[in-house]
């Protein structure tokens, strides 16, 4: 079969991918964009913006429910259905990628849908439903191929209707009761939308909840997740599954077994590199991720970006990381990729929005470290929000260079307030220097001035 000669070929068109083709085939590149599902990714289909709105209606409903702990009371009645509805109607557009596919095409490139593969250096094939297609990529192949959910080998769990995030965002009812495996980001997102809702909801984990960030962050978690009747089974792993056509049963490790109507499985992201043909540059095959140098380089030829190159599964990395493969390609100058301050966001009531390191991982890195924190229920801002004002500010400092390298924003729009500390990680502010800022009263980012002193 002929190759067809191009300039670019990338594959997967989610936020990165669509970005870094899109500008490519502006700059005057023949470009070539292949994807076998949506163009745009994940991301606003399955999770960033329709878990976010699925937030906001949860959230909504807590707020109206804390009114009797501010001026009154109120009785609201939870209602999913109009949130399925513009989750479909307005996030997603029936999950139909026409626009996005137009939007790129009206910039230059060619979109092909189907599955493509590096079958040889240089060299692309898509599978399409009208057969195989070969590329000749002359001058860069992309790789932005995104993740899937991680499915675990528990006994007796394929063939039963489980959910994964795809599933609990196209639900168009609350089960009556929930079981939650796993508590990462997405399952303390999802266990509290749907508990919100009027499920009952329990989430198992081998751990703590949000065990990737800071201990304190899990267990402000845990104590909210219990006042809202959401029930935390830590340290237990799931072992069995079965379902009875009504029904899920989890059996797990200590012998205890949970019963509940749907079954959710948020144990992370998975990407099939066998099928993406990465063994023929060369590449390993069954590693987690793909090792890149500082212009997202993963051999000749070849850049990667997004979920894959191992810096973090988040939309912003992905698009950070274009703007970088991009520049490389073109050969134009621009800054390496510097991974020091990357900011990450758990949508839950409160909202955990983390930068940098975590305590933990600085001592693990060999640096003098010490950690300032402030409850932010003791802020003027806290006392003032009162009901649902649970939060903390935590910071991680290199008290050798006298700069933070971490920090934490848990509360009210924590991930708001984490912006003044993303600025202060990224660019290295010294701590004596944020000691002398003027922080506006009465706010939640004034607790960072608190946590300073806590500094010592």
């Amino acid at each position: 079969m002929p190759a067809e000669a191009v300039d670019v070929v990338v594959i997967g068109m989610g936020p990165g991918g669509e970005d870094a083709a899109t500008r490519l085939a502006k700059a005057g590149l023949a470009v070539v964009g292949v994807e076998g599902r949506l163009v745009g990714g994940e991301c606003p289909y399955y999770a960033c913006v329709p878990t976010k709105i699925m937030v906001r209606a949860a959230g909504a409903l807590a707020e109206a429910r804390r009114v009797n702990g501010l001026a009154g009371s109120a009785t609201v009645q939870p209602n999913w259905d109009p949130v399925a509805a513009r989750i479909r109607d307005e996030a997603t557009d029936d999950w139909d990628d026409t626009v996005a596919v137009e939007r790129f095409e009206k910039a230059g490139g060619a979109f092909v849908r189907g599955w493509g593969r590096i079958s040889a250096p240089g060299e692309v094939t898509v599978a399409t439903d009208a057969g195989d297609r070969v590329f000749r990529a002359n001058k860069a192949i992309v790789l932005n191929p995104g993740t899937a959910p991680a499915v675990p080998p528990l006994r007796g769990l394929a063939g039963t209707p489980y959910w994964t995030n795809r599933e609990a965002v196209t639900a168009t009812e609350v089960p009556d009761s929930l079981i939650v495996l796993g508590g990462g980001p997405v399952g303390v997102e999802f266990a509290q939308i749907f508990a919100r809702f009027g499920a009952k909801v329990t989430v198992v984990v081998p751990r703590r909840l949000l065990p990737q960030d800071e201990p304190e962050a899990g267990e402000l978690l845990a104590k909210v997740f219990e006042a809202e009747g959401i029930t935390v089974r830590t340290g237990v792993r799931g072992t069995g599954v079965s379902h009875d056509g009504g029904a899920f049963a989890l059996e797990l490790d200590g012998g205890e077994t949970l019963r509940a109507q749907q079954l959710l499985i948020a144990t992370g992201r998975r990407t099939d590199f066998a099928a993406l043909g990465i063994g023929a540059i060369g590449l390993d095959e069954s590693a987690k991720s793909i090792a890149v140098n500082e212009h997202m380089r993963a051999a000749d030829g070849v850049w990667v970006i997004g979920d894959v190159a191992g810096h973090g599964a988040f939309t912003h990395m992905s698009m950070y990381q274009s703007r970088i493969a991009v520049r490389d390609i073109l050969g134009e100058p621009g800054a390496p990729a510097d991974y020091r301050a990357v900011p990450r966001v758990t949508f839950t009531d409160p909202e955990i929005g983390a930068v940098g390191l975590t305590e933990e991982q600085a001592r693990a890195a060999g640096l003098t470290v010490r950690t300032g924190i402030t409850d932010l229920t003791t802020s003027t801002r806290g006392w003032i929000h009162k009901v649902g004002n649970a939060g903390f500010i935590k910071l991680v400092e290199d008290a050798d260079r006298g700069v933070l390298v971490g920090a934490t924003s848990a509360g009210p729009d924590g991930g708001e307030v984490l912006g003044a500390l993303v600025v202060a990680v990224h660019a290295q502010v010294p701590t004596a220097t944020l000691r002398e800022m003027i922080y506006a009263y009465p706010t939640f980012h004034r607790a960072i001035e608190s946590a300073l002193d806590a500094l010592g």
